[in-house]
């Protein structure tokens, strides 16, 4: 009954989200997901049974690489939200889809071998459909931050109806254990992060240049121009050169004009333009390049931290690497990893040019920790196999 009862309230708000959705279509990012995940448009049902992977955008798509080689030649079917999720997904040797709204979900969900969701992809009808087509689903890399579980509380009569369909809760945290259990969850164990598991390397090997370079890594809207400002002061002093490095590329024209007042002082340039680390201030407007930036790097200004709304981005990438990382305070996504990560700077937006100068005085961070997966590959290999 409250499955009829969600499907119809469902089917309500896709109904009155309609016109916003058209307007999402202005937006590049949104240009191929939209009509895939709310009109089916070349989204069509997974066309094999196997074992199906849900994640929400790109590091956790990332993420999943060590699962897929430890699982061999198990087919392998993958769901993603966003399009930068998508094609990451798409470099593996597996099915990928857009999920759909959860509205088409019992129409479109075809009988799996077994379904993880990844970190917090709580939908309830991916969870009730997958289940009754799977009978084995399990969460891993599961969270809920201290930010956020208050919001989930007021809600808790639908979490326990959700973790009811699942067979085991594989957490980051003992924190994470706690608040699924609070809401309800059963058979809860504290595994890590499975990002902890990546093999962090370079796609391309790049000359490092003569100076000191700093890397401002995955940054959103806001948070550029005071980078800027730090680095134009930081300069003043030091022998050294900043990569932009824009978290989504439909921001790459923006970033280039906000950049244009600083051409006074520092010479810009544009990747895009010859490929080539030859400015003092450099745009790196391509994806893909960010690790291969970080081998060259000495300093990493991680982006997504230095406002409210984002929640920070993978610090173990540029520790792998050797970065000095600075980030900012609002990194409430990544609590769990910068656990791991050792001597990192979190400091406000207008405190970066001192993170820099103390940067001079520090070592690089590094991680000291790993996870072990095989508890967790036993049981998929084992619904695999039933």
């Amino acid at each position: 009954m409250f499955s009829l009862f969600y499907t119809l309230l469902s089917a309500l708000l896709y109904i009155g989200a309609l016109p916003f959705l058209l307007l999402m279509l202005l937006k590049q990012k949104y240009r191929h997901a939209v009509p895939a995940r709310f009109w089916l448009w070349k989204n069509p049902p997974f066309t094999r049974s196997g074992v199906w992977f849900h994640v929400c955008s790109l590091g956790e798509a990332r993420a999943l690489k060590p699962l897929l080689d430890a699982l061999g030649d198990l087919p392998v079917n993958i769901t993603t939200i966003t399009q930068t999720g998508y094609q990451e997904a798409s470099k593996y040797d597996a099915q990928v889809r857009y999920l759909p709204y959860e509205l088409f979900l019992p129409l479109w969900i075809r009988p799996q071998r077994i379904t993880v969701v990844l970190e917090a992809e709580f939908w309830y009808l991916l969870f009730a459909v997958a289940f009754s087509r799977s009978g084995k689903l399990i969460m891993l890399n599961a969270r809920m931050t201290e930010r956020s579980f208050p919001k989930y509380r007021k809600l808790g009569w639908l979490y326990r109806r959700i973790f009811a369909y699942v067979d085991t809760i594989y957490c980051q945290s003992g924190a994470d254990r706690e608040r699924f259990l609070a809401l309800g969850a059963r058979q809860v164990e504290v595994v890590g992060n499975i990002k902890l598991a990546q093999k962090i390397g370079v796609t391309k090997t790049y000359a490092r240049p003569e100076r000191e370079v700093i890397v401002a890594a995955s940054t959103h809207e806001g948070e550029e121009e005071a980078i800027l400002h730090a680095f134009q002061t930081y300069r003043q002093q030091h022998d050294a050169m900043l990569i932009v490095v824009p978290r989504h590329p439909e921001r790459f024209e923006a970033v280039w004009r906000l950049m244009q007042p600083f051409s006074d002082d520092c010479t810009l340039s544009r990747w895009s333009r010859d490929q080539r680390l030859d400015g003092d201030v450099v745009l790196l407007d391509a994806m893909g390049e960010l690790n291969n930036i970080y081998a060259i790097s000495d300093v990493a200004i991680l982006g997504g931290a230095f406002r409210d709304d984002v929640g920070g981005h993978n610090p173990l990438e540029p520790a792998h690497f050797g970065c000095k990382i600075i980030t900012g305070e609002h990194a409430f996504m990544q609590q769990e990893l910068l656990r791991y990560v050792h001597d990192i700077q979190i400091v406000a937006p207008d405190a970066i040019a001192e993170a820099l100068e103390r940067s001079c005085m520090m070592g690089g961070s590094h991680v000291d920790e790993t996870i072990d997966l095989e508890r967790i590959m036993d049981e998929i290999k084992g619904a695999v196999h039933e």
